[in-house]
């Protein structure tokens, strides 16, 4: 699917002190009981219709091995059907067909690579990978899910920017615990169920059962 008018999303969740998990890689502190009684409540049909608009998705290899942990715990994959590309020279296992791992400058990769194929691109992790997609100005949105929790330290949102970056908000919404503050993922036969009520899902996408905001902003 060529495409002329490819938009670049950051969307990561984080605590509210800006940290995507602790400094160990853990994301314990995704599950809680809290919830916000007037947050919104995404109906799962039209979840799936906003998954259906993503047409790749693209992380680092912390947030790989975050994703493979989840889905040997019985989670499932958190990124579907969808191609999905980790930037590392590691030697990393790779349990599915659209898995790609890929090495190289990031910027012809995103421009020459991703672009002419993909119209929805969306980056999920980490903050090394968010901080550069900001210094070579790759990215068109960030969505950033906040967590209603402060932990003090760990891994930032966005690692190493060298200068301030002004964004314009456009959308700011509050979910209660049953959404996370994000769509769920769908679901993956002989999995947890992964959509809805009771959803068990963590991942960039859906932080599991706390009341979260989800901010977004454009950059330009």
């Amino acid at each position: 699917m060529a495409s002329t008018e490819s938009c670049v999303t950051i969307h990561m969740v984080a605590s509210l002190d800006g940290f995507i998990a602790r400094k160990d890689g853990r994301v314990d502190w995704l599950e809680t009981s809290d919830e916000f009684e007037d947050g919104d409540t995404l109906d799962p049909e039209v979840t799936q219709e906003f998954l259906k608009t993503i047409d790749c998705y693209v992380m680092g290899s912390r947030t790989y091995k975050t994703a493979l942990d989840f889905e040997a715990k019985g989670f499932g994959w958190s990124y579907g059907d969808k191609p999905t590309f980790v930037l590392t020279r590691r030697d990393l296992p790779k349990t599915r067909d659209t898995v790609e791992f890929c090495s190289g400058e990031l910027a012809p990769f995103v421009n020459e690579r991703l672009k002419p194929t993909f119209r929805s691109i969306w980056f999920v992790g980490g903050g090394a990978v968010s901080g550069e997609c900001f210094r070579l100005r790759l990215a068109d949105e960030v969505r950033y899910s906040i967590m209603p929790i402060l932990i003090g330290e760990g891994i930032p949102f966005f690692d190493e920017l060298d200068e301030d970056v002004a964004l314009h908000p456009v959308e700011v919404k509050a979910y209660n615990k049953r959404d996370g503050g994000a769509p769920p993922r769908g679901k993956e036969v002989g999995k947890r169920d992964t959509c809805g009520l009771g959803c068990r899902q963590r991942s960039q996408f859906h932080p599991g059962r706390r009341s979260a905001s989800t901010l977004k902003c454009n950059t330009g």
